[in-house]
């Protein structure tokens, strides 16, 4: 099976079933039918095709007077596939992309080789004169079609950061992202680390503010530290969403929101494996991520139970050092990494602050005082960030703001991380202490 090929049902997949194109793409990879070279080329044509869907059919849609959108499903995701490598893989050859293309049209749906090879040759012919939406006058629509990201998204940004701000913010996240990587400093030192992959001619460089990661060029298969327990996976803002914690060897810490593990596993390094770490997810199923990743690094001191963060228990009250609370959010500080997001309605999050909220208040009972709270998200809207963390702290005089101590925002008591700016995922840090 060749990547194309396997990009093309992989797409169909994900469309029909409702996948995730992660765990679609973890599913094909781990299958063994694909090449090295075919592996990296199904990634980029699988992600690429997702990321770029809205600006895709809205070109497609200009070259042609049957209706795009009553295309044959499976012809329309062939359509997107080889258009986008004509609009944007740069080393794919347009005639490759059209070929291809053609032939998998035949095999796959007979009656319309025809019409798809007309419009992709068209495509190639018309590609320096594509226009978008004028921006000046709706520049919710251009924002949503230049960038591939739903009208309601971009609404929302729009109103939050103006124009300007929202065009860095989409092109930062329209860049493929590195691989970043949290040394676990209980198996190895950072020196040992770096000195084994310049062994293996793996290119890297270190974080500019994470003191213990490291941003590598090469895929993850290649990265053997991952199995043996060496690092984990984890961008450089959740890395410093854990360095916020302050916590120390002997503390107890819980984590209300674990999954899939990260920041659980940041701690207990942090503590270098001495005290408690209590992991919480909602789902029981998602929590063996967890146990499996803490049992691979040595990390005897987490804890994974099932919880609902919102609900209390009342064995846990005024035991916690730390408390960290990275509340469920709608992820618009992510979008490089969950292609979905993009075509998210913004109706599906409406009640995300209420839960949010809910949360903190249940939460904040763990807390010892003297205590430290950390709330995060993933996302860049004011509305599930600063709102929430003022709005906790004026109903709740036992709790003060805090200062983070992290490099950039030491004395600062929030920050939040920009992509275009810090080149991380874009995220939202906050610290408050519960008053002696």
């Amino acid at each position: 099976m060749t990547a194309r090929e396997a990009a093309l049902k992989s797409l169909c997949r994900i469309e029909k079933e409702g996948r995730y194109s992660n765990l679609e793409a973890d599913l094909i990879l781990k299958g063994g039918e694909l090449s090295e070279k075919d592996r990296a080329l199904y990634t980029r044509l699988v992600y690429g095709t997702i990321e770029r869907k809205i600006t895709l059919d809205y070109l497609l849609s200009g070259l042609t007077e049957k209706p795009f959108e009553k295309t044959d499903p499976g012809v329309k995701n062939l359509l997107r596939l080889s258009a986008y490598q004509i609009l944007y893989a740069d080393r794919i050859p347009d005639s490759a992309a059209v070929n291809e293309g053609v032939e998998l049209c035949k095999r796959y749906y007979k009656g319309a080789h025809a019409f798809v090879n007309a419009l992709l040759r068209r495509l190639t012919r018309e590609k320096q004169a594509l226009s978008f939406p004028d921006k000046s006058k709706d520049p919710v629509l251009y924002l949503s079609v230049f960038y591939s990201v739903s009208p309601s998204i971009c609404a929302l940004f729009l109103e939050q950061y103006g124009l300007a701000r929202c065009e860095t913010l989409f092109e930062a996240m329209n860049k493929t992202p590195a691989t970043t990587l949290r040394i676990n400093t209980v198996k190895s030192t950072v020196e040992d680390f770096l000195a084994g992959l310049q062994a293996r001619g793996i290119d890297y460089a270190p974080c500019a503010l994470a003191p213990y990661g490291v941003r590598v060029n090469a895929p993850v298969s290649k990265l053997t530290e991952l199995e043996e327990g060496l690092c984990f996976v984890q961008d450089e803002a959740s890395q410093l969403c854990v360095q916020a914690l302050q916590a120390k060897p002997g503390m107890t810490v819980i984590d209300c929101c674990a999954c899939p593990g990260g920041k659980s596993f940041g701690a207990a390094i942090a503590m270098e494996n001495e005290g408690g770490v209590l992991s919480f997810d909602l789902h029981e199923n998602k929590l063996s991520l967890i146990r499996t990743g803490a049992q691979r690094m040595g990390l005897s001191i987490i804890r994974a139970e099932a919880a609902d963060a919102s609900k209390c228990r009342e064995d846990l009250i005024g035991k916690a050092d730390v408390l960290l609370l990275d509340a469920p959010c709608s992820g618009l500080g992510v979008l490089s990494k969950k292609p979905e997001l993009r075509y998210k309605e913004m109706t599906q999050t409406e009640r995300l602050p209420e839960i949010q909220q809910a949360i903190l208040e249940n939460a904040c009972n763990y807390l010892k005082k003297g205590g430290r709270l950390i709330y995060s998200t993933c996302t860049l809207l004011k509305r599930e960030n600063e709102e929430r963390y003022f709005d906790f702290l004026s109903h709740h005089p036992e709790f003060e703001e805090a200062p983070l101590g992290i490099p950039g925002a030491q004395d600062a008591s929030h920050l939040t991380l920009f992509p275009d700016i810090h080149g991380t995922d874009g995220f939202f840090i906050s610290a408050m202490r519960k008053k002696d």
